[in-house]
């Protein structure tokens, strides 16, 4: 096989390894239900979590609502409600999908049982604002908050302190025993901070979410910063959490795919969380160093695991993962046997249809002669124009499951 084809590989069978079906069914075998359930499933990977549910439990399960990003429902599954909602910036029917869950939940008592699967992208997916404070105000404030190249705790911080079912609430309004199994798209699985941690006692405080507020000079009305100022619940007694999933299952699942296809694996991290620009350069300065016969014995696989941010100055489309392949791209120009690429374990990469980018030694080059500087559109925040041009953009679809990002360097 080709270097790429070997990426490809890489791509799916990693994905693949860490897809949520077995795992929630593993999580469930472990635990007995007494009587009926009713299953309440937010996030992007929440249909294949529910779908495992309803597979594992058959008619216990009484009822289910199941409340996703768009385009990440797989069908209808008997029993359940879906709705699609959006993300990253939450819409109508985020806060729709919330109260509909809420509504199954309400009259269930403490002889119930709730099973609540929690995946990544809950925060947006997942919404019903505090009293006094209108949705556009917490579209708003997320659209500050991606744009300043803020992390997701800090963007799940300002998020649970405006929101009447995260940081704790949501298990708060149900008075029904929650089992939660959670899939984990945040670096150290931070339980209060996947999905913005609906289930789990809230570690953030107030002061905190202010301070974020003045760190990237955020524009916010006195609602806003009075609701910023009630704090999270700090205690849940209702609730039994685990974690079926995470970016070290995923980087693991890689390291053992590249070595079954001749690759020595080297893990450089599982906790990337720098700007993407400069992770693709990082990553293509490794590359030139293999390359260049100081380095590494090749062929080597180069993995890291995690989750980059983008500063957005430019007015382009694209992703975290395609802006570190763009800029991976420039910096790896002209070397052979030698690919870059980065994917969104979700199958979705900011606000577009790619998963992320694979780039080689002649990616920058093939842009260039469709008379488009690479690096302008770096600067434009437009990498996936830039990639569509080179034909190095990586398309999945929905994966149905979400654990942060998966970034590799091949040298064969």
């Amino acid at each position: 096989m080709t270097i790429r084809e070997d990426a490809f590989v890489i791509i799916q069978e990693s994905i693949k390894a860490v897809l949520p079906q077995a795992a929630v069914i593993k999580a469930l075998e472990k635990k007995n239900f007494s009587g009926d359930v009713t299953v309440v499933a937010v996030g992007k990977a929440a249909w294949t979590m529910a779908f495992a549910a309803k597979e594992k439990l058959g008619d216990k399960v009484l009822r289910g609502i199941i409340v996703t990003k768009y385009a990440h429902s797989k069908g209808p599954i008997e029993g359940f409600e879906i709705i699609e909602a959006g993300h990253p910036v939450p819409d109508e029917n985020s806060v729709i999908g919330a109260a509909k869950a809420l509504e199954l939940v309400k009259n269930l008592d403490e002889n119930d049982d709730v099973i609540f699967l929690v995946s990544g992208g809950g925060s947006a997916i997942f919404e019903k604002p505090m009293e006094g404070i209108e949705l556009e105000d917490i579209m708003d404030i997320t659209n500050q908050l991606l744009s300043s190249g803020a992390d997701i705790v800090e963007i799940n911080t300002i998020r649970k302190h405006l929101s009447d079912v995260k940081g704790g609430r949501f298990a708060l309004h149900c008075k029904a025993n929650i089992f939660s199994v959670v899939l984990s798209d945040v670096l150290g699985d931070r339980l209060d901070s996947i999905a913005s941690g609906p289930a789990y006692p809230d570690s953030s405080t107030s002061q905190q979410a202010l301070e974020i507020v003045e760190k990237y000079k955020l524009k916010v009305n006195e609602k806003v910063l009075e609701a910023l100022k009630t704090e999270t619940p700090k205690e849940i007694n209702n609730c039994e959490t685990v974690i079926t999933g995470s970016v070290s299952e995923l980087c693991s699942a890689a390291s053992s795919i590249a070595k079954s296809l001749g690759y020595q694996p080297l893990l450089l991290t599982s906790t990337l969380d720098c700007e993407a620009k400069e992770a693709g350069r990082f990553m293509a300065s490794v590359g030139r160093e293999i390359r260049s016969g100081n380095g590494l014995a090749t062929p080597i696989a180069v993995i890291a695991g995690g989750e980059t941010v983008v500063h957005i100055r430019g007015k382009g489309k694209g992703g975290r993962n395609q802006e570190l392949c763009l800029s991976a791209a420039i910096g790896i120009e002209g070397l052979n046997d030698t690919v870059i690429f980065s994917v969104g374990s979700d199958g979705t990469d900011g606000p577009t249809d790619a998963a992320g980018g694979i780039v080689d030694g002649e990616t920058a080059s093939k842009i260039r002669s469709a008379d488009i500087q690479p690096e302008v559109y770096l600067d434009n925040n437009d990498s996936y124009n830039a990639l569509k041009v080179s034909g190095d953009l990586v398309i999945t679809g929905s994966t149905g499951t979400n654990v942060n990002d998966l970034t590799v360097l091949l040298c064969k």
